[in-house]
């Protein structure tokens, strides 16, 4: 199995991990929120309007493990370790890190990686849709 096949498993399976987590820590009635706010973390392609290079920056700066981990880091020290945080927003810090963490995940396992700034299409999990076949962009 090549790399860039591991790379997708292993995501594959931190999503499940994360669907796995959502009733554990919160009930079963937060399951929905991975999916309701699955789209947000899409709105960073957004950049795209001002071009490629500014487009990969704010996708990347969303589509990548750190800022999901960073969430979840903050609500574990805050809520686990101090009882010093709010329970609405340890509530939401986890809602939201879980989410996140989900978001890439399936990006991931789904072949969407990081993006280079030259087309949107290029990824460091390799080409993403029609580009793949013939592994140059088409214009």
């Amino acid at each position: 199995m090549s790399v860039v096949a591991w790379q997708r498993v292993e995501a594959g399976v931190i999503a499940l991990a994360v669907l796995a987590a959502f009733p554990a820590v919160g009930g079963w009635s937060w399951l929905w929120w991975p999916f309701a706010l699955f789209l947000l973390f899409d709105l960073s392609a957004l950049g795209y309007l001002a071009g490629p290079r500014v487009g990969a920056v704010f996708y990347n700066l969303v589509h990548n493990w750190a800022g999901p981990v960073v969430l979840l880091a903050v609500w574990s020290f805050a809520y686990l370790l101090t009882y010093s945080l709010d329970e609405a927003v340890a509530r939401w810090l986890l809602i939201v890190g879980l989410a996140w963490l989900f978001h890439v995940a399936v990006d991931r396992a789904m072949g969407y990686g990081l993006k280079h700034p030259d087309h949107f299409q290029h990824t460091h999990l390799g080409w993403i849709g029609k580009s793949r076949q013939g592994g140059e962009p088409h214009q």
